[in-house]
């Protein structure tokens, strides 16, 4: 079994947008392709995400102080009232 990594090494806030993706944070700069990251949740609510993988999806009633386990690439303004959210990578 393959060694997974369970904790941050970076993090930043989010300010969900329309059209702005999350930056990409990488450890291989030459890689260009944004991988994603984790989403800790920190006021309760809606999450319109677009993960890793391209799927635009909402998580109804995320609850205040979760660990979002997705890949994401953008945290949506539209359809999106949880605040206070941190990315992590």
């Amino acid at each position: 079994m393959a060694y997974q990594k369970l904790q941050a090494y970076r993090a930043a806030a989010v300010t969900p947008s329309d059209t702005v993706d999350i930056p990409s944070i990488s450890t291989n700069p030459g890689a260009g392709k944004n991988t994603g990251a984790v989403l800790y949740v920190g006021a309760s609510g809606n999450i319109r995400v677009t993960t890793a993988g391209g799927d635009d999806v909402t998580f109804v009633g995320v609850q205040t102080g979760t660990f979002f386990p997705v890949q994401v690439v953008k945290v949506w303004s539209t359809s999106t009232t949880a605040t206070n959210i941190m990315a992590l990578w």
